[in-house]
């Protein structure tokens, strides 16, 4: 198995985990782990791709680690609940 196949695999783990610990109730979607694990997913995933193109997995992986930074930078702009 090539590095970017396991990378990729390492990628679709991380995606798997946040969204297993999230159903489970381990992690919330405000959870900076939950963000991290959905980076480091589309990361390692467009880290593959580039070895072995596929236009749809990119542009898919590419939304995924642009809301997923929206979506960080909007929970760390929030003021604190009391």
């Amino acid at each position: 198995m090539s590095v970017a196949n396991v990378v990729g695999l390492i990628g679709v783990a991380a995606y798997l985990s946040a969204y297993g610990l999230l159903q489970l109730g381990r992690l919330k979607v405000e959870d900076s782990r939950y963000a991290l694990l959905n980076g480091v997913g589309a990361v390692a995933i467009l880290y593959s791709l580039a070895f072995d193109f596929n236009m749809p997995s990119f542009i898919t992986q590419s939304a995924w680690l642009l809301f997923t930074i929206v979506g960080y930078a909007r929970s760390r702009s929030k003021p604190a609940q009391p």
